[in-house]
């Protein structure tokens, strides 16, 4: 698909945020029934095309391809040409506008391909039409490669002195991103091979892997089930089910650990490769510029994570444990519900009302916003069989709107991950305001606007607890979702590193990857967590490993950050709403740093993370106390 900084191989479309973050998603088969959830919304791609054979598609398909040759024959070989002394920025920001309009027609041709292909994965039809899309926009795309490598050619002095045209100035933000890949660009043919044989190298490896999981079937109480209520099993109240859903799980996992562990070591040689053609010194270095933000300040937020370990996720499975009556947890009961959870199934309008709300006194406007993607169809709530597992917000192109799909069940982790969701989809709404170049949003700073619509959202339900279970309850479950966020992303960080540093060389057996898993997984949950037999395989569906290494730091940062943030906004006086909504509306215009500015924080202050992870300790704290009080 198309990045801020210009062509980039077409990718399936992948945010499964709740899957990634370690938030299973709960039962829908005995305590959830279609009719207590009430009618759930499907979305209508309209928006994008009527349908895969429509005359517009092709149209338009045509249309790229006519307008990318036009493109290619105006000005390869020619922008230095347009600069004329200096004084040609006018001329270059006609070329940048051309090549941002075809941005956005390819954007949307790919992204209703891809929408489609999420709801359903096990449909042949649109299997072949996902992967004849991603063909014949990849051969389209490769005519455009020479735009952004040749800007990059272009002398700096001369390009300063252009971007002084107000024209070509407005877009020096994606002009500046641009340049910071100039030191890992290759010349243009080798650029040209890496872009045409993504399909069948990376795009092809992370379509297996799809395909793969979405067939797979675990039998759990003499039903077959597919991934995503296999994983909500284990939510239920009853530890017999969910120690035969995890076994399930490893049974069918370690049938297929051969394949997952090939897939694994392909993509990391995969990378290995590409980050040694460009320079890239470190395994995590691509990704750090990809998300615009500096390897000193992740490896901060990776020590002081490590470091608040026992304060953290050790001292709350402790204290969970003997909620459970239990010495030790078995890892299925890491997310076992507590007597205090409340039972009923929350339906889809209860959900819609709850997080509108929050939103609403938070910020009038943004429950506005949110309020467009149920009003017109732009959510894709059942769960189905074939729909990809999870959760994400698809932005799309600037010119439509974004899509949201969900797997929602009824319980209160499915409406907090609505409110994840749709705080992804009003930054994306507000974003596109910039353009297709400028628009997208470093995954750092992605994840920030939707960890803030939990935390709103959370916050109203604390504050209507009819009693302090509930309440416990309440504060139970956002401990644990941000452990899963920040401690359990970590690890993942930490898992993908060892692998892909040992890849360098050479194979991993599954056993080893194995190993690497359990090692992780053992620090940073602690001794009262016992990983049992079987867990050792677990490592194998999680998708960001295959479809975005080194994603997963980006959920901690965003958390730790949204936890600062949200201090902030408690002791601010009026027009913190409007300065966040204008943070938002930036997309990928503005650094971390300057984006933060205005409400006084810094990521590159040492103690920037600490202040995020005393939030956490805060509610552990509050526990104990609620703990001490009823001994």
């Amino acid at each position: 698909m198309l990045s801020n900084s210009g062509l980039r191989p077409v990718r399936p479309v992948h945010a499964p945020a709740a899957s990634i973050k370690g938030k299973p998603k709960p039962d829908p088969l005995d305590e959830a029934p279609e009719a207590k959830l009430g009618n759930l919304p499907e979305w209508n791609l309209g928006d994008l095309y009527p349908a895969p054979d429509s005359p517009k598609l092709k149209a338009d398909l045509d249309t790229a391809e006519r307008a990318a040759e036009a493109l290619q024959e105006r000005y390869a070989g020619k922008l230095a040409d347009l600069l004329d002394g200096g004084k040609g920025g006018a001329g270059l920001a006609q070329a940048v506008r051309e090549f941002e309009a075809l941005n956005d027609l390819l954007g949307r041709i790919v992204s209703y391909a891809s929408l489609l292909y999420a709801a359903d994965t096990s449909d042949p039809q649109r299997q072949k039409f996902y992967g004849d899309i991603q063909e014949k926009i990849t051969a389209i795309s490769s005519k455009l490669l020479f735009f952004p490598l040749e800007l990059n050619r272009l002398d700096d002095a001369q390009l300063e002195q252009a971007m002084r045209d107000p024209a070509l100035g407005h877009y020096r933000p994606w002009l500046e991103d641009l340049r910071k890949e100039k030191p890992y660009q290759l010349e243009d043919k080798l650029e040209q091979l890496f872009h045409e044989k993504a399909v069948t190298s990376r795009g092809a490896w992370d379509r297996l892997f799809n395909e793969t999981m979405t067939a797979l079937k675990f039998e759990v109480g003499g039903e077959k089930l597919s991934l995503e209520p296999t994983l909500n099993r284990l939510l239920d109240p009853d530890e017999s089910v969910r120690m035969e859903a995890s076994n399930a799980l490893s049974e069918v996992f370690k049938q297929n650990v051969r394949l997952f562990t090939l897939i694994t070591n392909t993509l990391a040689k995969d990378k290995e490769i590409s980050d040694r053609w460009r320079g890239f010194a470190d395994v995590a270095d691509s990704r750090h510029l990809a998300n615009r933000v500096e390897k000193e300040v992740v490896d901060a937020l990776v020590a002081a994570v490590r470091e608040a370990y026992p304060r953290i996720s050790h001292r709350y499975y402790a204290m969970k444990a003997r909620w459970l009556g239990k010495t030790k947890l078995a890892h299925w009961d890491r997310n076992a519900p507590l007597p205090e959870e409340p039972k009923q199934v929350i339906g889809w309008d209860e959900a819609k009302r709850t997080v509108l709300a929050a939103y609403g006194d938070f910020s009038p406007r943004m429950a506005e916003i949110a309020g467009r993607f149920f009003a017109q169809g732009w959510i894709d709530a059942p769960v189905r069989e074939g729909k990809s597992p999870g959760a994400f917000s698809h932005p799309t192109v600037p010119s439509a709107h974004p899509y949201i799909l969900l797997n929602y069940q009824g319980k209160p982790r499915d409406v907090m991950t609505l409110a994840h969701e749709l705080g992804h989809g009003v930054h994306q709404y507000l974003a596109n305001a910039q353009g297709p170049l400028m628009a997208p949003t470093p995954l750092t700073l992605a994840e920030t606007a939707s960890v803030f619509g939990e935390m709103l959202t959370f916050r109203k339900l604390l504050d209507q607890a009819p009693s302090p279970r509930e309440r416990k309850a309440l504060l139970a479950s956002k401990a644990e979702d941000m452990i899963n966020t920040v401690v359990r992303q970590i690890a993942f960080y930490n898992f993908e590193r060892k692998v892909h540093t040992e890849r360098r060389e050479g194979e991993l057996t599954s056993e080893r990857l194995g190993e690497i898993w359990l090692e992780m997984q053992s620090e940073s949950l602690g001794p009262a967590i016992e990983l049992k037999p079987g867990y050792e395989t677990f490592w194998c569906y999680i998708p960001h490993f295959i479809h975005a290494p080194f994603y997963v730091y980006a959920y901690a940062f965003g958390d730790c950050l949204v936890n600062s943030l949200y201090a902030v906004y408690e002791k601010a006086a009026q027009g913190f709403a409007e300065r966040y909504l204008d943070m938002l509306a930036a997309g990928g215009t503005k650094h971390h740093k300057e984006l933060l500015a205005p409400f006084g924080l810094d990521a590159t202050d040492p103690n920037f993370w600490s202040m995020g992870l005393k939030v956490i300790e805060g509610l552990i704290d509050e526990l104990e106390a609620m703990d001490a009080k009823t001994d």
